[in-house]
């Protein structure tokens, strides 16, 4: 899976995934700086939200090499 990083003045989202030994780690972090975005800001904020959708939506594919 492909990291997100996204930031923006009224909040940042990234993620990321790693493998620990035997099991997949997937790490997002969502913080919101600011309560209320200005009308000005809506196309930034879609994008945002857009990004975060797309990243939680995407899959992971496991492949056996055991033969």
């Amino acid at each position: 899976m492909t990291p997100a990083d996204a930031d923006y003045s009224f909040g940042s989202y990234h993620s990321k995934t790693e493998t620990k030994g035997d099991t997949i780690v997937y790490t997002r972090t969502f913080q919101i700086e600011e309560l209320s975005v200005p009308v000005s800001k809506v196309d930034d904020l879609k994008k945002f939200y857009r990004i975060i959708a797309t990243d939680e939506r995407s899959t992971a594919v496991l492949i056996s090499l055991c033969h």
